[in-house]
């Protein structure tokens, strides 16, 4: 009996490596070319500006698993002017505008190979000591008051959008966030941009509590409100 056991552990144990070995071919094969699987972050500008596309090793601890499984079904550009906007830009009519014709399409993947790549990308959770569970508190948020919160008094407008269309174009779209990322990793990055991305261009705001915990219920209001 003892063998068999053994033997069906054995078995066990290399059916599981299997399917995680699958998966992380599969995130080889499709994801490595562009994000950063292992890390660690760029430790200079010139790296920061070579990045492609997110990093994604503290994936499981940023992203929401049946958004990123939808989205690579389906992918939508979230940064309107690419990775390193300045690599997209040209001058038309004395004005800067996007060069659509430089950005590469994020490749779509099966319903199974999603679900599969978004299970693989949750269980890397590098910088989860930067994440406190429980840390962001579900309250009451009108769009009026978050906008004001947003835009005039700390200036997101400057490089995010709030709607297609509407604000800057330099950093991710916001009207998605709230499906998209973990909020007490919002909180978090929030808090100290640099904590997670030394040499990246999300200033601090140095916000407070409240206002932290003003901004992601906003954005998880905006989320819902921005549905198609």
């Amino acid at each position: 009996m003892r063998v068999i056991n053994t033997l069906l552990i054995v078995t066990v144990m290399g059916l599981s490596a299997g399917i995680a070995t699958a998966d992380d071919d599969l995130l080889q094969s499709q994801c490595a070319s562009c994000h950063n699987l292992t890390g660690p972050v760029p430790a200079t500008l010139k790296a920061l500006w070579e990045r492609k596309g997110p990093d994604l090793f503290y994936a499981g601890v940023k992203y929401k698993a049946d958004w990123i499984e939808q989205w690579l079904q389906k992918p939508a550009r979230i940064r309107p002017a690419g990775m390193f906007y300045a690599d997209h830009i040209r001058t038309e009519n004395g004005a800067d505008v996007i060069d659509t014709a430089t950005l590469t399409a994020h490749p779509s993947l099966n319903a199974e190979q999603a679900r599969a790549a978004a299970a693989t990308l949750m269980k890397l959770k590098a910088n989860s000591d930067l994440v406190k569970p429980g840390e962001f508190k579900s309250g009451p948020m009108s769009l009026a008051s978050g906008e004001m919160l947003f835009d005039k008094f700390k200036g997101c407008l400057a490089c995010h959008e709030i709607e297609p269309g509407y604000g800057g174009l330099s950093g991710p779209e916001m009207y998605s966030a709230g499906h998209r990322l973990q909020e007490d990793y919002t909180v978090s990055y929030l808090r100290n941009p640099q904590a997670w991305d030394p040499k990246g261009y999300m200033p601090n705001r140095h916000l407070s509590d409240t206002d932290l915990q003003k901004l992601v219920n906003y954005l998880r209001v905006l989320a819902e409100e921005s549905k198609p």
